[in-house]
């Protein structure tokens, strides 16, 4: 099985090669189980995505004159996404959200690095528990480890399933914004963000989206 591994800067650098490698590399197949069952779709066997400075701004992809689709995800929606991973409100429509898993235990991971020291492996919040495998849409977040080392923060996250275009960029840009809180709460520096998926894709009714995204590099 390939492993893919990326190596970005930035969250829009990283979202940018991740769609280069699933056009060039991705699987095509078709869903038999899950969200649109039917639909064609490309994914990546496994991918690592390291990113070394996930805080610098923009965090979300930006528009470019050179191309005309919408953006992936913008920064309204962002706000309104980080409600839903850190806290326990849910809307009527909902089967689940993150924040119901999430919220008390970032809590306790603040509390834990403050008063416990840095120097453990216990720091890790999980999402989802035994009865999801029975949802017609389980999370696709299922973890989000910690660590801090040279006083950074770092997150490792795991995502069982990922649509590239527009869950990647708005999910790795609330996850940092929660790795901010985390770490002024602390009292340390931002550090690294890692994180990896066996279900990286891209649906089919997205592929010219990617392909006119990732076009901008040879103008």
């Amino acid at each position: 099985m390939d492993i893919t591994i990326i190596k970005a800067k930035t969250l829009p650098e990283a979202h940018f090669l991740c769609l280069k490698e699933i056009l060039e590399k991705g699987k095509e197949y078709t869903i038999e189980r899950g969200s649109y069952a039917g639909m064609r779709r490309k994914e990546l066997n496994y991918v690592v995505i390291n990113i070394e400075y996930p805080s610098t701004r923009p965090l979300l992809p930006e528009s470019s004159p050179f191309i005309d689709v919408p953006l992936p995800a913008d920064e309204d929606y962002l706000y309104k996404y980080l409600s839903y991973l850190i806290t326990s409100e849910k809307q009527e429509n909902e089967e689940y959200t993150y924040g119901e898993y999430l919220e008390k235990q970032i809590e306790e991971v603040i509390r834990m690095y403050k008063e416990d020291g840095f120097e453990t492996n216990q720091a890790c919040m999980t999402v989802g528990n035994p009865d999801c495998i029975y949802m017609d849409d389980p999370p696709c977040l299922r973890l989000i480890d910690t660590r801090i080392r040279n006083r950074k923060l770092h997150f490792f996250v795991y995502f069982r399933s990922w649509a590239a275009w527009n869950g990647l960029p708005l999910n790795l840009s609330a996850i940092q914004l929660l790795k901010e809180y985390m770490a002024s709460e602390i009292g340390v520096e931002d550090g690294e963000l890692v994180a990896t998926s066996k279900g990286l894709h891209l649906y089919e009714f997205e592929w010219e989206f990617a392909k006119a995204r990732v076009s901008i590099s040879r103008r």
